[in-house]
């Protein structure tokens, strides 16, 4: 058989175009960029850097964290959303823009939480509390619910916001408890925290890592936690559930999201990364002391999790009367 010259440049082609086709290398282009939603210098930040620095050791290639902070973290979720699908662009995902900020925003957020990221790892969690002022005649969620019951124009609670994730935990306890009281929302919450210390409001909701300090302290009382477990150098503290409350069982996470399409080689070296990094001595001495607990949730497992905490969370936002207008 004769094979002509054409045909044989021809067959060669395949081979020369395969270096062109193929992809780079990964991570070789220059450092990660981590958008952390927040402003620097708060606890979820700190962990975050940490676990990063972890993580870059790992992969071989910096990752430089980028504080995005703005419109209840949704700035920094939107632009990670956004940013090309190359394991560049990486985002702390937190319950409250990927949950909260989304129902409240509908299609004016500019994301879904699972059509428009790739869920990495769950790498932070914390309970959210009841707190009270010392001198308030109720040491238990049971005193609080007869003297509510008993006198409920007397007993009002801050929270961080209309909407915020300490406002929907109470929404969920007084359905389940069948009390009304009057919600006082700031902006933030350590004016919160100064008001109900200096007596101003009786009570409070906050997570467990922001309230740690006051309560060691004893500035803050605290009546019971959303874990399903007591947390450990906290055990005093009951749980919701083992007081019959189940639909109390609540986490304060944050994860690792990249945008959608990212490849997936690369999603899982990060994860592997990331299952690494949370074993680390340092960075388990850090969780324990700010309260937090590492996440345990990976890949495909952790994209569930967004899907039934969206699905789970959006009748209570929806019943919660909160509004971004």
């Amino acid at each position: 058989m004769t094979i002509s010259r054409r045909s044989l440049s021809l067959a060669g082609l395949p081979l020369l175009a395969t270096p062109a086709l193929a992809q780079p290398a990964w991570p070789t282009a220059g450092p990660i960029r981590f958008v952390v939603p927040f402003a620097p210098g708060g606890t979820t930040d700190i962990i975050a850097r940490i676990v990063t620095a972890e993580m870059a050791r790992r992969i071989g290639q910096s990752i430089v964290v980028e504080n995005r902070p703005g419109a209840g973290a949704m700035l920094g979720t939107g632009q990670v959303a956004r940013a090309a699908p190359d394991g560049y662009t990486l985002l702390l995902s937190v319950i409250s823009s990927m949950i909260v900020g989304k129902v409240l925003q509908g299609e004016r957020a500019g994301f879904d939480p699972d059509r428009d990221f790739a869920h990495i790892a769950m790498v932070m969690s914390t309970p959210y509390l009841i707190l009270v002022r010392p001198d308030l005649p109720v040491r238990s969620v049971a005193d609080l619910v007869a003297a509510a019951k008993a006198a409920p124009d007397r007993y009002s609670y801050g929270t961080s916001g209309i909407g915020s994730m300490p406002h929907l935990v109470m929404v969920r306890f007084l359905q389940a408890a069948g009390l009304s009281m009057t919600h006082v929302p700031y902006r933030g919450s350590a004016q919160v925290v100064s008001d109900v210390v200096g007596g101003t409001l009786p009570m409070m909701i906050d997570s467990l890592t922001a309230a740690s300090a006051n309560i060691r302290s004893g500035a803050l009382r605290p009546l019971a936690h959303t874990w399903p477990q007591r947390v450990p150098g906290f055990d005093d503290i009951p749980t919701f559930a083992e007081l019959g409350y189940p639909s109390l069982v609540v986490d304060g996470w944050s994860g690792i999201a990249a945008p959608a399409r990212t490849p997936r080689p690369i999603v899982e070296k990060l994860a592997e990364a990331a299952r690494d990094s949370l074993q680390s001595p340092e960075l388990l001495r850090r969780y324990a002391e700010s309260a937090t607990a590492p996440g345990r949730l990976f890949l495909d497992d952790a994209q569930q999790y967004v899907r039934d905490e969206l699905a789970a969370w959006t009748p209570i936002i929806r019943a919660s009367g909160a509004s971004i207008d």
